[in-house]
């Protein structure tokens, strides 16, 4: 799709995490709260899965349980990935002192399949379940043909 996308030094693979996870009972229910972390992937394995690389975009608040709309949350971040990766933006290096064209790339995404499911709107189960097969897969309840 972008051939040359790795021939620039400056551009950035991203990888994208989201999990929920309960803080602690808040009068007598449960509060939980979503992270979400994204972390340079064109930098040493040892460097990018560090604390000081991997950036906390966001924290959604859940206290209401309203998982199935964390994807309203990401709409303003995966518009600004597909901005970065589509458009490119003008850059700023400050050690050279120059500008450059910057483009971002995501990577990949690491979350269980409930948070896959809430965070990208995508099914997990039955005939769609599998994202790479899913025009071929069939329902395992469907009758095999």
């Amino acid at each position: 799709m972008y051939p040359n996308f790795a021939e620039e030094p400056h551009n950035v693979r991203l990888g994208l995490y989201t999990d929920g996870f309960a803080l602690h009972e808040q009068y007598g229910r449960a509060y939980s709260c979503w992270h979400v972390i994204i972390t340079p992937y064109n930098l040493p394995p040892g460097i990018c899965i560090s604390s000081e690389y991997m950036f906390l975009t966001m924290i959604i608040p859940d206290p209401s349980n309203l998982k199935r709309l964390i994807s309203v949350y990401l709409e303003l971040l995966i518009e600004e990935l597909l901005q970065l990766g589509h458009v490119s933006v003008r850059t700023y290096d400050h050690a050279t002192d120059n500008v450059f064209i910057m483009q971002a790339a995501l990577m990949c995404t690491v979350n269980d399949l409930p948070a896959y499911r809430m965070a990208f709107r995508w099914s997990t189960t039955g005939v769609m379940g599998c994202r790479v097969y899913m025009n071929d897969t069939k329902d395992i309840s469907s009758p095999t043909q």
